[in-house]
């Protein structure tokens, strides 16, 4: 299937050049067992490299990037936890696909997530017609993950029940799963080299579960923090959303001026405090970066095919009343009131616009 066909290729697809480029120029360096990369162009992958014409795809600090990586070169896996929005799922995506070449080996956590959907399963056709057997066994993400030598990520871990969770134990620290069901010979599967496990969990989400202490003695834990800088903030939420656009078949891009305010916005409610001082009432709603790359792609789309081709701020203020609206009522009030006594301060035409566009969030 064509790249263009799919809604969202994985970054093994997505950014299959510059991933064949990178291999090709690093056939020399010194590259852990089993990976398809040195850890030196996996942070050039992930955090660009000019010279090289690697795009940036992930903000965050050099050190913070290299100590995930260098994790993932031990016998202990990597969890990285952090708020809602701030790219753990997707760092950990571009992560195995540096290293393995293969980012598709994902077990979604959730209460209903079982053993079977972790390590194996059965064709139970087969099991009544062969009895146990190779053959009949279905692999999951571990055992394949274990089977070829690739990482294998856990996404949102801590949304599994413990028990669930402690099932790892043994896999990652004797790099062994047992299937006890087979014959003597053919009963253990060895983890060969490039095996590791990438696990996120989110830090605000209520309802999660612990996590038990020999789980986490068998991780290396690492918090990835939202983006502190406006300007790449706002670069990251131009170039995806234009991206989205692309994809979508839209030939329009996100106005600068537009983008500039919208971050703006989401970076001072998210931090309950305005730029150059004085204090927010806190939201309930995430306003991470991934939802402003929503909110713009979503007004976006409203002024490409309702205002003929043109976004406007009321587009982009609507879009964000929708976006506030998710978790309390109580969230549309504060917004109100920061437009009313923040935005309605500021000089400039960009934010005029925006604070005449809040009578959108009445629609809410």
């Amino acid at each position: 299937m064509s790249d263009l066909a799919l809604q969202r290729p994985p970054a093994e697809q997505r950014y299959a050049e510059e991933l064949a480029q990178l291999v090709a120029k690093d056939r020399e360096s010194v590259k852990p067992p089993g990976w398809n990369l040195s850890p030196l162009a996996v942070i050039d992958f992930i955090l660009g490299d000019a010279r090289q014409n690697i795009s940036p795809k992930f903000v965050g600090k050099r050190r913070f990037i290299e100590r995930c990586v260098a994790t993932l070169a031990t016998n202990r896996g990597l969890m990285l936890i952090g708020p809602p929005g701030s790219a753990k799922s997707y760092l950990s995506e571009l992560l195995a696909a540096a290293i393995s070449g293969d980012s598709g080996l994902t077990i979604q956590g959730s209460a209903g997530t079982t053993e079977d959907q972790i390590k194996y399963t059965w064709n139970y056709a087969l099991l009544l017609e062969k009895g146990p057997g190779p053959e009949s066994l279905v692999p999951a993400p571990v055992y394949q993950g274990m089977q070829q030598g690739k990482l294998v990520r856990f996404e949102e871990i801590t949304r599994c029940p413990l028990e669930i969770q402690d099932t790892l134990l043994s896999i990652l620290s004797d790099r062994v799963l047992h299937i006890p069901e087979l014959e003597q010979s053919a009963s253990a599967v060895y983890a060969r080299q490039g095996f590791n496990l990438i696990a996120t969990a989110n830090t605000l989400d209520k309802g999660v579960n612990e996590m038990s202490a020999a789980l986490k003695r068998r991780l290396n834990f690492e918090t990835v923090h939202p983006i502190a800088s406006i300007e790449e903030e706002m670069e990251l939420v131009a170039r995806e959303t234009n991206a989205l656009l692309q994809q979508a078949g839209i030939p329009m891009t996100l106005p600068v001026d537009k983008a500039e305010v919208l971050v703006t916005i989401f970076h001072e409610l998210r931090n309950g405090k305005v730029i150059g001082g004085g204090a927010l009432e806190p939201l309930n709603s995430v306003m991470s970066t991934a939802e402003s790359v929503a909110v713009a792609f979503a007004a976006c789309v409203q002024g490409y095919y309702y205002n003929a081709g043109a976004i406007t701020a009321e587009h982009l203020v609507s879009a964000l009343g929708s976006t506030a609206a998710k978790d309390s009522s109580e969230d549309l009030k504060k917004i109100r009131h920061y437009f009313h006594h923040v935005a309605g301060k500021r000089k400039g035409a960009a934010w005029s616009e925006f604070a005449s566009a809040k009578q959108a969030l009445s629609d809410h």
